[in-house]
């Protein structure tokens, strides 16, 4: 089984890099590219974990280690 976790800024939090791409989109002119957030998606192999045991195991990664939950937000998807 493998995991998907997708992580993002939180909404009010500067994103510099979001910022620096929307500007070079609209340079480019893609002027209808506004707001432009830049995230992380992380992919692993859960190895011979359970079903059952998967979704805590990747909650308590994000929280101790994959994502600064004071800051991002995160979306956990399991993949058979």
């Amino acid at each position: 089984m493998k995991a998907r976790v997708t992580i993002s800024l939180k909404n009010g939090v500067l994103d510099p890099q979001g910022k620096a791409i929307e500007n070079a989109l609209h340079g480019l002119g893609f002027d209808q590219a506004n707001d432009v957030r830049q995230g992380k998606v992380i992919e692993f192999d859960l190895g011979n974990t359970s079903k059952e045991d998967a979704p805590a195991a990747v909650e308590k990664m994000c929280t101790q280690l994959l994502a600064n939950t004071v800051i991002e937000n995160y979306s956990i998807e399991l993949l058979d």
